[in-house]
């Protein structure tokens, strides 16, 4: 089948192209991605109002697709500052921390603890919940707290945020962007993200290990005051101890129940990230009126606008970005109607047509690019801004093999995530730095062996599975 290629299909890949480099640089596309929309409306609809207001349509269209993530984010962080301030947080994590006796222990016991907070909260507000009661048990028992604070990032920013099973945010963006559903994503996900989690865990601890009995690093606490302040923090609302503890049971519970809805009643994408957030919303509501009384119906509105402020601050550099790139595929016509060639089925799906009859491609090559276009869109920071990105190049790809969409998808995003997401970019491991009382500088240089060579196995892995 041989499709021609127009104006739109050059000008599409070379802004693609241009994005990429920017990228390597650290610089921010949005502008970039803003001129491209505009200058494909501009050739398609060869009228200067229409390009103009399909800048603002293109935004409108990208936040529709982004709603319900960016929503799901907001309620979860709001709820997670309520349990945060209330202690309720502290006491729900209290019964783990006997098991952790040893440096090995600890290391391993925060990390599955924060992946599993994580697939629950997001690692951000993971980090938060756990962090100031782990933390100082974890320095106790003579853990560093550079060690804790890899040991967060890698289990949270990195396994859970990756697959993102639960509240899928991240397989949502990359699934609309390839066209495919966000079920056969997180299956194709599903080895991927087990290989990468455990040869980059397991690499970080090894190395961390053989610097302790070197000598290199710190084995006592961190610097003065900072456990001190940790191991109060946030706690400034006062509940009954006998309620805390009951609430602190409860929570887990009903997102318990949440998950073994969804298995049985197979609730996945929407449906399932809906239940996530109605459940949060009904407990922020509810500790927000026992904390706070007869202040609880401001307090409530209170939250609410902070976890909406996080989320439309973490997205709203999304926005432009994925706005551009859903012109890949059915946003163009939306947009701007007929302004491709006749017998056309989207940018990408032109492109990758051509790519099929013009270049040799098998899943090697596939691999290695998915990978390494993801790890490069991670560089800004984000981790979410560029995975539209990969998504698009994945079903480019899929086309030209004829096959391996979900797995060319999943790859994408996983490196996306793991590099940009917080584990190697300075300024996206803030939270986990503070939280332990580390630089970030220091936390991405340790971070940057195990997640490449990580990256380098999940590859190969990959290969054999396109």
């Amino acid at each position: 089948m041989d499709i021609q290629l127009s104006a739109v299909h050059w000008v599409y890949l070379a802004f693609i192209v241009f994005i990429l480099a920017l990228l390597v640089k650290r610089r921010d596309t949005t502008l970039i991605c803003v001129v491209g929309i505009f200058t494909l409306g501009l050739i398609a609809t060869e009228s200067l109002s229409g390009s103009v207001s399909g800048i603002f349509n293109s935004f409108i269209y990208a936040t529709k697709e982004l709603l319900g993530t960016i929503f799901i984010i907001s309620i979860i962080v709001a709820m997670s500052r309520v349990l945060i301030i209330t202690g309720i947080n502290e006491t729900m994590v209290k019964p783990l921390t006997g098991f952790l006796r040893t440096p090995t222990m600890a290391f391993w016991g925060i990390g599955l603890i924060m992946m599993v907070t994580s697939l629950f909260f997001w690692p951000s507000p993971g980090v938060a919940l756990i962090g100031a009661v782990l933390l100082p048990v974890a320095l106790r028992v003579g853990l560093p707290a550079l060690g804790a604070a890899i040991a967060m990032n890698l289990f949270g920013h990195g396994i859970a945020l990756s697959g993102d099973y639960i509240i899928q945010g991240a397989p949502k963006l990359t699934a609309d962007a390839a066209g495919l559903p966000v079920n056969s994503v997180m299956e194709a996900s599903v080895p991927l993200v087990i290989v990468m989690g455990l040869v980059t865990t397991v690499v970080a601890f090894w190395m961390m290990r053989k610097d302790m009995k070197n000598g290199k690093w710190r084995d006592g606490l961190v610097d003065n005051g900072v456990e001190d302040s940790l191991s109060k923090s946030g706690v400034s609302v006062a509940l009954p101890h006998r309620t805390k503890r009951a609430l602190a049971i409860l929570i887990p519970i009903l997102f318990a129940v949440d998950v073994a809805v969804m298995f049985a009643y197979d609730l996945q994408g929407g449906d399932a990230t809906a239940l996530i957030g109605g459940t949060a919303v009904l407990i922020l509501i509810g500790v927000t009126m026992l904390a706070h009384r007869n202040k609880g119906l401001e307090e409530t509105t209170s939250y609410l606008i902070e976890g909406l402020q996080f989320g439309f601050r973490v997205f709203g550099p999304v926005i432009p970005i994925a706005a551009f790139f859903y012109l890949g595929d059915a946003a163009f016509k939306d947009l701007f109607g007929d302004g491709l060639l006749q017998g056309s089925h989207g940018i990408v799906n032109d492109l990758g047509v051509a790519l099929a009859n013009h270049v040799p491609m098998n899943g090697a090559v596939a691999s290695v690019t998915l990978s390494a276009t993801g790890a490069i869109t991670g560089l800004d920071g984000s981790g979410f801004s560029g995975i539209s990105l990969v998504g698009s190049i994945a079903h480019m790809f899929s086309t030209a093999l004829g096959s391996g969409a979900a797995t060319l998808t999943a790859l994408g995003q996983v490196a996306a995530i793991w590099v940009g997401g917080g584990t190697l970019i300075p300024w996206a491991l803030i939270p986990a730095a503070a939280i332990c009382g580390v630089s970030p500088f220091e936390l991405a240089r340790r971070n940057l062996k195990p997640v490449l060579i990580g990256l380098t196995v999940t590859t190969i892995v990959a290969m054999f599975l396109v």
